[in-house]
């Protein structure tokens, strides 16, 4: 998109103190849209740094050298901090159902450090055809009962990785999280053709796989759409205030938002509070209170009390 001459771009990669910027793929542009970009000296951006996934302003663009300097950045969405990539519209979580094996508790804390970013968040299992498909309708189910409706990745069954391609489409920026060892690169490589990332096998000794990757780079589905290949890694420190857990849980969020119960106090926690109404039947709800306590007795410790 032009602006006074200039041009908005998006950051697709970054390496030291260059950005690689794709321009608006809207415009009609008979030059190479890419650009090797540094970052204008005489501004800071408030000091905040420019990422992977954020729009910027281009300007004294140099067609011969395909250079240019970024003049501004476009407020972002949201930030995801580690790997650092901005304005994602879609987190897929992605566990293997085996090899490591599915880790109910590492599963549930990907889900809510994905939920906290504020986007649509989609679970993906992958692996399946290494379980029975009773396991597989089984685990379908359960999850369903967390509030996801998991996708199912097979290597006997294409259908269902065409399915997951044509879902990514239709998505403005997607990213995908979880465990290393789960098949995450693989996944990418199926899905940006030349990609050709190297992969790891599953470690024997400590049951998880090895990172594989190492940079941060935006990759274009369609012309509206974007992927992210970054670098693997584990489960980080959950930091979420014990205020917002309630509703990072799609079963509270269904009880309380959509099905309007109404417990004594507005700002329930849904543990052991007075006047509360919550079902607390739910398979997740030892996850939850664990969060809430775990999560009080951080705050509680940087406050001091």
């Amino acid at each position: 998109m032009k602006v006074d001459n200039k041009y908005k771009g998006l950051v697709i990669k970054k390496f030291n103190e260059f950005y690689l910027v794709e321009l608006n793929q809207n415009e009609n542009l008979e030059f190479n849209k890419k650009f090797l970009c540094k970052i204008k000296k005489s501004i800071n951006f408030r000091n905040q740094l420019v990422f992977v996934g954020d729009e910027v302003i281009l300007y004294q663009i140099d067609l011969k050298s395909n250079r240019a300097v970024i003049e501004s950045l476009v407020k972002r969405n949201n930030l995801l901090e580690r790997p650092s990539v901005a304005n994602i519209s879609n987190i897929y979580v992605i566990c293997s159902v085996e090899d490591p094996k599915l880790n109910l508790s590492q599963v549930n804390r990907f889900l809510i450090s994905a939920e906290k970013l504020g986007v649509e968040v989609s679970l993906v299992l992958s692996k399946c055809d290494l379980i029975t498909e009773q396991k597989r309708l089984f685990l379908i189910d359960k999850f369903k009962n967390w509030g996801y409706k998991a996708i199912t990745l097979n290597l006997n069954n294409p259908d269902n990785f065409k399915h997951l391609l044509t879902q990514l489409k239709k998505k403005k920026c997607s990213i995908f999280m979880g465990p290393s060892g789960v098949g995450k690169t693989t996944l990418l490589n199926k899905i940006i053709p030349g990609l050709d990332n190297t992969t790891a096998p599953v470690s024997i000794k400590i049951k998880r796989g090895k990172n594989t990757t190492r940079n941060v780079e935006l990759f274009s589905l369609s012309s509206k759409s974007y992927i992210v290949d970054t670098p693997g890694f584990n489960m980080q420190s959950l930091q979420i205030d014990f205020r917002e857990l309630p509703l990072l849980y799609p079963e509270i969020y269904q009880q309380v938002v959509n099905e309007g119960i109404n417990c004594k106090f507005r700002n329930c926690l849904h543990i052991d509070d007075e006047g509360c109404n919550l079902n607390k039947s739910f398979e997740r709800y030892s996850f939850y209170r664990e969060m809430v306590e775990s999560s009080k007795s951080h705050y509680c410790l940087i406050q001091g009390d």
